[in-house]
């Protein structure tokens, strides 16, 4: 038990952030998460005793801001990401130059440990996403040199954006898109995991396994491709459909009119991050070198696409 360390957490709403900041707050640390809006926050706080996990007002534009929240906490992690750009909320913005002040941050009030939140591939991706992703890392390292990387593949569990979002879009869509023809492949991971790989960043001690200054690319135990992933998601929804290949060229004119939605479910640029596979690469370090032992979709699929089904979660007895 941390009983009596503090960690802060930029952007512990989010679907990968609210996971870290129940492990951490069942390890007993004490907990600021670090928000424009800390009311968005409030739904975090039943996650620890009361008191422990606390919203923090934090303008994110101001650097005396971020070096508040920063402050008194032994360790960092940075959960701050955007799929899509819109107004202010740019892929420069959000993931290179806001890590590097948070880093800094970090540095000044002598923060022990670091963990950035990245995305796997973006030293390979020519989307605008990885590649801000990539200088993201880069500036991180060169203000916080101890930083730990953790690049994860397609998050899955319960509030995930992607199998959800597929999952949805079956409801009413006659067809699903192969976009490329589908033979981009991913190696989705458990937001579970990706929440322990953390934990190990913030907590392994020094020596052969001190992830300090290291980079991990976290996936899962299996590599598909998206004809794969449909298959999953049909399975569990029991709902199947058409799938249509979508040359790379249409897919990208069919995103420009998607991007004018407000929460648009494609874009051109996520076209583009789709042309890299998403795999850890051979040599890298993983999640067992953190200790933390990957889980398969088979475990967390059915919990959550279930209730897409038709009839609902409950279908099959009612026809029993």
């Amino acid at each position: 038990m941390q009983k009596n360390k503090t960690a802060t957490i930029f952007g512990g709403t989010g679907f990968i952030g609210s996971q870290v900041v129940r492990e951490l707050a069942k390890k007993g640390y004490r907990i600021k998460v670090a928000s424009r809006v800390p009311e968005r926050a409030y739904f975090l706080r039943p996650c620890g005793s009361v008191g422990q996990v606390v919203p923090f007002v934090c303008d994110y534009s101001n650097p005396d801001s971020i070096a508040e929240a920063v402050k008194g906490a032994e360790c960092v992690v940075n959960c701050i990401g955007i799929l899509y750009e819109r107004g202010k909320a740019k892929f420069k913005r959000i993931h290179t130059e806001l890590p590097e002040q948070i880093a800094r941050a970090c540095q000044k009030e002598g923060v022990a440990r670091f963990a950035h939140i990245s995305a796997l591939g973006c030293e390979k991706g020519s989307s605008r996403y990885a590649k801000s992703k990539l200088e993201g890392e880069k500036a991180v390292q060169k203000a916080f040199p101890d930083a730990t990387i953790l690049r994860p593949s397609v998050v899955f569990g319960p509030d995930d954006d992607f199998f959800n979002k597929f999952a949805s879009l079956s409801r009413y869509a006659p067809a699903l898109p192969l976009i490329g023809g589908g033979g981009t492949k991913f190696q989705p991971v458990y937001v579970g995991d990706v929440a322990d790989a953390v934990l190990a960043a913030l907590t392994l001690p020094s020596g052969e396994g001190d992830p300090r200054g290291k980079t991990y690319e976290l996936g899962g135990p299996e590599v598909v491709n998206f004809c794969e992933i449909y298959e999953r998601l049909f399975r569990n929804t029991g709902r199947k459909r058409m799938l249509v290949s979508l040359p790379w060229g249409i897919a990208k004119v069919k995103a420009s009119f998607l991007s004018m939605l407000p929460k648009p479910p494609l874009t051109r640029d996520q076209v583009e991050s789709l042309k890299t596979d998403n795999v850890c690469g051979e040599n890298a370090l993983k999640l067992a070198d953190l200790g933390v032992r990957p889980t398969g979709m088979a475990l967390i699929l059915p919990s959550y696409l279930e209730h897409y089904r038709p009839g609902g979660k409950f279908a099959d007895k009612k026809r029993a």
